[in-house]
């Protein structure tokens, strides 16, 4: 028991760092069929918290109160590019020294990846994607900035890693002599919705502060439908807010 616990609580940080989605020995899971969202917290006992935890991502933003919250300080700098097709989406492992500070709590950049459609809704609608930030402190305690992405645009950053995507699964590949700035997929109004939940993948561990920006950024509907190939659907449903706090800055 105490193994199964001790996995429990690290198998979030080891999937962040390792850029593989945490799934213990039986636990395979994907977003249709059987294995799909409803079975997760059945799946691994690991995987409990997708069905009996009370504070769990996505969810549908609406009736957020507006709130004096501190501005987020974005201080990302390019990096290498190093992307891997974990089986579940595209991710973007990225180099250490990209920080965010809110409120004085910094937090360092460790991966971004994507989902198709997005898997926040504001007021009941979907994006086309949304790419998830992700990012850890000193204490070990994860945030993650949601960049909501819309068609109708164009973005050098995904044009990158588009180009050079990995054609084995599971297997990540440094690019030589491609570097990628993530500051350029943030929108200029950095304005955001605020609230408590979780990993929207298992273990769906808990305690992970969502920061979602409030502007979309425009994407080409070409480079949504490359991404669409590879994943049609990789959304988890919205789950129950349960009470939890939704704050918007002014």
């Amino acid at each position: 028991m105490k193994i199964v616990q001790a996995l429990a609580l690290t198998s979030a940080a080891v999937a962040l760092c390792a850029a593989i989605p945490a799934m213990a020995e039986g636990g395979h899971w994907g977003y249709t069929g059987h294995g799909g969202p409803k079975e997760w917290g059945t799946l691994d006992p690991a995987f409990s918290t997708c069905k009996l935890g009370k504070h769990q991502s996505p969810i549908d933003i609406h009736g957020a109160k507006a709130a004096d919250l501190p501005a987020i300080q974005f201080d990302y700098k390019p990096s290498a590019l190093k992307v891997i097709d974990n089986g579940h989406t595209i991710q973007v492992n990225y180099a250490p020294g990209s920080t965010i500070d809110v409120g004085g709590s910094k937090y360092e950049l460790l991966q971004f990846h994507f989902h198709h459609p997005s898997e926040e809704k504001v007021n009941g609608k979907p994006h086309a994607m949304v790419a998830h930030l992700v990012h850890r402190n000193a204490e070990g305690k994860l945030a993650v900035v949601a960049v909501l992405l819309d068609k109708g645009g164009n973005s050098d950053v995904i044009d990158a890693i588009w180009k050079n995507l990995p054609k084995e699964k599971e297997k990540e590949v440094a690019v030589e002599g491609v570097t990628i700035d993530v500051a350029k997929l943030l929108p200029a109004n950095r304005g955001y919705y605020a609230f408590e939940g979780s990993l929207t993948t298992p273990p769906c561990s808990e305690d992970v502060r969502w920061l979602v920006l409030k502007s979309p950024v425009k994407i080409a509907s070409a480079q949504v439908a490359a991404f669409g190939k590879l994943y049609p659907m990789n959304a988890r449903p919205t789950q129950p807010l349960n009470g939890r706090s939704l704050q918007a800055s002014k």
